[in-house]
Protein backbone atom coordinates (compact mmCIF):
# COMPACT_ATOMS: atom_id res chain seq x y z
CA UNK A 1 0.00 0.00 0.00
CA UNK A 2 1.61 3.30 -0.74
CA UNK A 3 2.53 5.89 1.99
CA UNK A 4 0.72 8.87 2.32
CA UNK A 5 3.11 12.14 1.32
CA UNK A 6 4.52 14.17 4.20
CA UNK A 7 3.74 17.71 3.36
CA UNK A 8 6.23 20.39 4.60
CA UNK A 9 5.36 22.27 7.89
CA UNK A 10 5.10 25.66 6.04
CA UNK A 11 2.53 23.97 3.86
CA UNK A 12 0.60 22.74 6.81
CA UNK A 13 0.43 25.82 8.19
CA UNK A 14 -0.96 27.75 5.01
CA UNK A 15 -3.37 24.94 5.16
CA UNK A 16 -4.77 25.60 8.24
CA UNK A 17 -4.54 29.32 7.47
CA UNK A 18 -6.54 29.17 4.66
CA UNK A 19 -9.84 31.29 5.32
CA UNK A 20 -13.03 28.98 4.91
CA UNK A 21 -15.18 29.88 2.28
CA UNK A 22 -17.97 32.62 3.06
CA UNK A 23 -21.17 31.56 4.67
CA UNK A 24 -24.32 32.87 2.75
CA UNK A 25 -25.19 34.57 5.74
CA UNK A 26 -22.57 36.87 5.44
CA UNK A 27 -23.35 38.09 2.17
CA UNK A 28 -26.79 38.65 3.15
CA UNK A 29 -24.83 40.79 5.80
CA UNK A 30 -23.04 42.56 3.14
CA UNK A 31 -26.51 43.78 1.81
CA UNK A 32 -27.71 45.78 5.04
CA UNK A 33 -30.71 44.13 5.48
CA UNK A 34 -32.37 47.06 8.01
CA UNK A 35 -30.90 49.48 6.32
CA UNK A 36 -32.59 48.24 2.86
CA UNK A 37 -36.03 47.88 4.52
CA UNK A 38 -36.50 51.38 4.40
CA UNK A 39 -35.31 51.88 0.39
CA UNK A 40 -37.49 49.28 -0.53
CA UNK A 41 -40.59 51.08 1.46
CA UNK A 42 -40.05 54.38 -0.13
CA UNK A 43 -39.55 52.51 -4.15
CA UNK A 44 -42.75 50.58 -3.48
CA UNK A 45 -44.18 53.60 -2.52
CA UNK A 46 -43.33 55.41 -5.53
CA UNK A 47 -44.31 52.95 -7.68
CA UNK A 48 -47.92 51.95 -6.18
CA UNK A 49 -48.47 55.92 -5.93
CA UNK A 50 -47.34 56.13 -9.88
CA UNK A 51 -50.52 56.29 -12.14
CA UNK A 52 -51.10 53.93 -14.31
CA UNK A 53 -50.83 49.72 -13.82
CA UNK A 54 -47.91 47.37 -14.05
CA UNK A 55 -48.37 43.47 -13.70
CA UNK A 56 -47.91 42.39 -10.65
CA UNK A 57 -45.21 40.11 -11.61
CA UNK A 58 -43.51 42.88 -12.89
CA UNK A 59 -43.81 45.17 -10.22
CA UNK A 60 -42.73 42.43 -7.69
CA UNK A 61 -39.74 42.20 -10.17
CA UNK A 62 -38.63 45.87 -10.12
CA UNK A 63 -38.88 46.37 -6.06
CA UNK A 64 -36.61 42.96 -5.96
CA UNK A 65 -34.21 45.24 -8.63
CA UNK A 66 -34.33 47.82 -6.09
CA UNK A 67 -33.38 45.69 -3.11
CA UNK A 68 -30.52 44.03 -5.31
CA UNK A 69 -29.58 47.52 -6.45
CA UNK A 70 -29.21 48.25 -2.99
CA UNK A 71 -27.72 45.52 -1.24
CA UNK A 72 -25.04 46.07 -4.12
CA UNK A 73 -24.12 49.42 -3.39
CA UNK A 74 -24.04 48.10 0.02
CA UNK A 75 -21.62 45.68 0.06
CA UNK A 76 -19.39 47.91 -2.51
CA UNK A 77 -19.21 50.11 0.05
CA UNK A 78 -18.03 47.43 2.82
CA UNK A 79 -15.52 46.46 0.14
CA UNK A 80 -14.28 49.74 0.32
CA UNK A 81 -14.23 50.62 4.06
CA UNK A 82 -13.43 47.24 5.60
CA UNK A 83 -10.42 48.89 6.88
CA UNK A 84 -12.12 51.76 8.69
CA UNK A 85 -15.17 49.51 9.40
CA UNK A 86 -12.82 47.21 12.29
CA UNK A 87 -11.82 50.64 13.83
CA UNK A 88 -15.47 51.51 14.55
CA UNK A 89 -17.37 49.61 17.22
CA UNK A 90 -20.50 49.71 15.72
CA UNK A 91 -19.11 47.90 12.51
CA UNK A 92 -16.20 45.76 13.97
CA UNK A 93 -18.28 42.56 13.35
CA UNK A 94 -19.24 42.72 10.02
CA UNK A 95 -18.12 40.04 7.77
CA UNK A 96 -15.15 41.91 6.34
CA UNK A 97 -13.62 43.29 9.30
CA UNK A 98 -14.44 40.18 11.52
CA UNK A 99 -12.64 38.27 8.39
CA UNK A 100 -15.21 36.03 8.07
CA UNK A 101 -14.93 36.49 3.86
CA UNK A 102 -12.64 37.88 1.48
CA UNK A 103 -12.29 41.37 0.30
CA UNK A 104 -12.23 39.94 -3.40
CA UNK A 105 -15.55 37.94 -2.65
CA UNK A 106 -17.45 40.97 -1.42
CA UNK A 107 -16.27 42.91 -4.81
CA UNK A 108 -17.61 40.50 -7.08
CA UNK A 109 -20.76 39.61 -5.12
CA UNK A 110 -21.38 43.99 -5.08
CA UNK A 111 -20.86 44.33 -9.13
CA UNK A 112 -22.54 40.87 -9.82
CA UNK A 113 -25.16 41.86 -7.91
CA UNK A 114 -25.25 45.83 -9.42
CA UNK A 115 -25.13 44.50 -13.01
CA UNK A 116 -27.48 42.04 -12.94
CA UNK A 117 -30.07 44.31 -10.48
CA UNK A 118 -29.67 47.01 -13.35
CA UNK A 119 -30.44 44.61 -16.37
CA UNK A 120 -33.06 42.94 -14.88
CA UNK A 121 -34.90 45.96 -13.70
CA UNK A 122 -34.37 47.26 -17.72
CA UNK A 123 -35.09 44.12 -19.18
CA UNK A 124 -38.35 43.93 -16.61
CA UNK A 125 -39.86 47.42 -16.92
CA UNK A 126 -37.61 49.90 -18.85
CA UNK A 127 -34.80 51.46 -19.26
CA UNK A 128 -35.26 54.41 -17.75
CA UNK A 129 -35.86 52.75 -14.57
CA UNK A 130 -32.48 51.04 -15.09
CA UNK A 131 -30.60 53.59 -16.21
CA UNK A 132 -31.84 55.75 -13.02
CA UNK A 133 -31.11 52.59 -10.14
CA UNK A 134 -27.75 52.40 -11.81
CA UNK A 135 -26.94 56.13 -11.26
CA UNK A 136 -28.19 55.14 -7.52
CA UNK A 137 -25.42 52.67 -7.18
CA UNK A 138 -22.52 54.63 -8.65
CA UNK A 139 -23.50 57.82 -6.80
CA UNK A 140 -23.52 55.82 -3.59
CA UNK A 141 -20.24 54.03 -4.40
CA UNK A 142 -18.18 56.27 -5.84
CA UNK A 143 -19.47 60.11 -5.23
CA UNK A 144 -20.17 59.40 -1.73
CA UNK A 145 -18.29 56.08 -0.40
CA UNK A 146 -14.84 56.47 -2.35
CA UNK A 147 -15.12 60.58 -3.05
CA UNK A 148 -17.09 62.62 -0.66
CA UNK A 149 -17.08 60.16 2.63
CA UNK A 150 -13.49 60.80 3.85
CA UNK A 151 -12.85 63.86 2.91
CA UNK A 152 -15.58 66.22 3.73
CA UNK A 153 -17.79 66.53 7.09
CA UNK A 154 -20.54 67.75 4.40
CA UNK A 155 -20.47 64.32 2.85
CA UNK A 156 -23.90 63.07 3.98
CA UNK A 157 -25.52 66.34 2.84
CA UNK A 158 -24.64 65.58 -1.19
CA UNK A 159 -24.18 61.74 -0.50
CA UNK A 160 -28.17 61.51 1.00
CA UNK A 161 -29.32 61.78 -2.57
CA UNK A 162 -27.62 58.44 -3.68
CA UNK A 163 -30.68 57.36 -0.85
CA UNK A 164 -32.91 59.31 -2.54
CA UNK A 165 -33.31 57.69 -5.42
CA UNK A 166 -35.80 54.12 -4.65
CA UNK A 167 -39.53 55.78 -5.01
CA UNK A 168 -37.60 57.95 -8.43
CA UNK A 169 -37.44 54.27 -9.51
CA UNK A 170 -40.44 52.74 -8.45
CA UNK A 171 -42.19 55.71 -10.67
CA UNK A 172 -40.04 55.20 -13.64
CA UNK A 173 -40.71 51.63 -13.60
CA UNK A 174 -44.82 52.11 -13.80
CA UNK A 175 -44.59 55.34 -16.18
CA UNK A 176 -41.42 55.43 -18.30
CA UNK A 177 -41.31 58.87 -16.91
CA UNK A 178 -40.11 61.05 -13.84
CA UNK A 179 -42.50 63.97 -12.78
CA UNK A 180 -43.21 66.49 -10.12
CA UNK A 181 -44.36 63.80 -7.60
CA UNK A 182 -41.26 61.38 -7.56
CA UNK A 183 -38.76 64.67 -7.93
CA UNK A 184 -40.70 66.34 -4.87
CA UNK A 185 -40.56 62.84 -2.83
CA UNK A 186 -36.62 62.28 -4.01
CA UNK A 187 -36.52 66.71 -2.42
CA UNK A 188 -37.45 64.82 0.68
CA UNK A 189 -35.76 62.07 1.42
CA UNK A 190 -32.42 64.18 0.59
CA UNK A 191 -33.09 66.79 2.58
CA UNK A 192 -34.28 64.05 5.85
CA UNK A 193 -31.10 62.73 5.44
CA UNK A 194 -28.63 65.10 7.21
CA UNK A 195 -31.12 65.66 10.12
CA UNK A 196 -31.57 61.69 10.36
CA UNK A 197 -27.77 60.75 9.97
CA UNK A 198 -26.82 63.55 12.44
CA UNK A 199 -28.62 62.66 15.04
CA UNK A 200 -26.91 59.34 14.90
CA UNK A 201 -23.59 60.92 14.30
CA UNK A 202 -23.72 62.46 17.65
CA UNK A 203 -24.06 59.33 19.70
CA UNK A 204 -21.66 57.60 17.75
CA UNK A 205 -18.89 60.44 17.56
CA UNK A 206 -16.16 58.01 19.05
CA UNK A 207 -16.80 55.52 16.55
CA UNK A 208 -16.06 58.26 13.67
CA UNK A 209 -13.29 59.65 15.36
CA UNK A 210 -11.34 56.43 15.99
CA UNK A 211 -11.43 55.75 12.25
CA UNK A 212 -10.45 59.08 11.15
CA UNK A 213 -14.23 59.84 9.61
CA UNK A 214 -14.59 63.60 9.26
CA UNK A 215 -18.27 63.37 10.03
CA UNK A 216 -19.87 66.52 11.01
CA UNK A 217 -19.33 66.29 15.04
CA UNK A 218 -15.89 65.23 14.49
CA UNK A 219 -14.94 67.85 12.62
CA UNK A 220 -17.09 71.00 13.48
CA UNK A 221 -18.26 70.01 16.74
CA UNK A 222 -21.35 68.79 18.69
CA UNK A 223 -22.88 72.52 18.70
CA UNK A 224 -22.34 73.05 14.66
CA UNK A 225 -24.05 69.60 14.83
CA UNK A 226 -26.81 70.40 16.37
CA UNK A 227 -27.75 73.77 14.79
CA UNK A 228 -27.35 71.89 11.87
CA UNK A 229 -29.94 69.30 12.33
CA UNK A 230 -32.08 72.44 13.08
CA UNK A 231 -31.46 74.20 9.72
CA UNK A 232 -31.86 71.32 7.95
CA UNK A 233 -35.18 70.42 9.56
CA UNK A 234 -36.59 73.38 8.58
CA UNK A 235 -35.59 72.73 5.00
CA UNK A 236 -36.96 69.43 5.19
CA UNK A 237 -39.94 70.85 6.48
CA UNK A 238 -40.78 72.97 3.41
CA UNK A 239 -39.78 69.76 1.31
CA UNK A 240 -42.26 67.47 3.08
CA UNK A 241 -45.53 70.15 2.56
CA UNK A 242 -44.34 70.88 -0.86
CA UNK A 243 -46.40 68.26 -2.63
CA UNK A 244 -49.65 69.57 -0.95
CA UNK A 245 -48.96 73.15 -1.99
CA UNK A 246 -47.92 71.86 -5.25
CA UNK A 247 -51.37 70.03 -5.45
CA UNK A 248 -49.57 67.00 -5.72
CA UNK A 249 -51.45 64.79 -2.52
CA UNK A 250 -54.11 64.78 -1.10
CA UNK A 251 -55.78 65.01 2.39
CA UNK A 252 -54.26 62.39 3.85
CA UNK A 253 -50.63 62.94 2.95
CA UNK A 254 -51.65 66.54 3.70
CA UNK A 255 -52.25 65.68 7.33
CA UNK A 256 -49.44 63.07 8.03
CA UNK A 257 -47.23 65.74 6.56
CA UNK A 258 -48.58 68.71 9.03
CA UNK A 259 -48.40 66.66 12.20
CA UNK A 260 -45.63 64.22 11.44
CA UNK A 261 -43.68 66.83 10.41
CA UNK A 262 -44.44 69.30 13.43
CA UNK A 263 -43.52 66.41 15.99
CA UNK A 264 -40.00 65.63 13.96
CA UNK A 265 -39.08 69.75 14.86
CA UNK A 266 -40.15 69.45 17.95
CA UNK A 267 -37.41 66.02 18.87
CA UNK A 268 -35.11 68.27 16.70
CA UNK A 269 -35.72 71.30 18.71
CA UNK A 270 -34.51 69.68 21.82
CA UNK A 271 -31.49 68.20 20.03
CA UNK A 272 -30.80 71.51 19.13
CA UNK A 273 -31.04 73.14 22.62
CA UNK A 274 -29.24 70.69 24.25
CA UNK A 275 -25.63 70.17 25.29
CA UNK A 276 -25.05 66.86 26.32
CA UNK A 277 -21.59 65.30 25.39
CA UNK A 278 -21.82 61.92 26.79
CA UNK A 279 -23.43 58.96 24.44
CA UNK A 280 -25.10 57.31 26.81
CA UNK A 281 -27.10 60.43 28.19
CA UNK A 282 -28.30 61.39 24.85
CA UNK A 283 -32.00 60.41 24.75
CA UNK A 284 -33.58 63.13 23.24
CA UNK A 285 -30.81 62.28 20.13
CA UNK A 286 -31.50 59.22 19.96
CA UNK A 287 -35.29 59.63 20.36
CA UNK A 288 -35.09 61.65 17.02
CA UNK A 289 -32.92 59.14 14.93
CA UNK A 290 -35.47 56.46 15.78
CA UNK A 291 -38.32 58.61 15.05
CA UNK A 292 -37.11 60.03 11.85
CA UNK A 293 -37.81 56.80 10.24
CA UNK A 294 -40.77 56.18 11.13
CA UNK A 295 -41.75 59.74 9.90
CA UNK A 296 -40.34 58.29 6.82
CA UNK A 297 -42.30 55.12 6.52
CA UNK A 298 -45.45 57.19 7.55
CA UNK A 299 -45.25 60.22 4.92
CA UNK A 300 -44.41 57.22 2.43
CA UNK A 301 -47.30 55.42 3.51
CA UNK A 302 -49.66 58.44 3.44
CA UNK A 303 -48.47 59.00 -0.37
CA UNK A 304 -50.08 56.00 -1.51
CA UNK A 305 -53.38 56.02 0.88
CA UNK A 306 -53.89 59.14 -1.03
CA UNK A 307 -53.16 57.53 -4.46
CA UNK A 308 -55.47 54.68 -3.47
CA UNK A 309 -58.08 55.59 -0.79
CA UNK A 310 -58.54 58.96 -2.86
CA UNK A 311 -58.23 58.50 -6.66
Amino acid sequence: MASSPILPAAMLTETRAAPMPAHWRDFVALTKPRVMTLVVFTGLCGLLAAPGSIHPVLAFTAILCIALGAGAAAALNQWWEADLDAKMKRTAARPLPAGRMERQAALHFGVGLSFFSVILMGMATNWLAAGVLAVSILFYVIVYTIWLKPRTAQNIVIGGAAGAFPPVIGWAAVTGDVSALPVSLFMLIFFWTPPHFWALALFVKTDYAAAGIPMLPVVSGEVATRRQIWFYTAIMAVAALAPVVLGLTGVIYGTAALLGTALFAVFAFQVYRRRESDPARMGPEKRLFKYSILYLFLLFGAVVADRWLLA
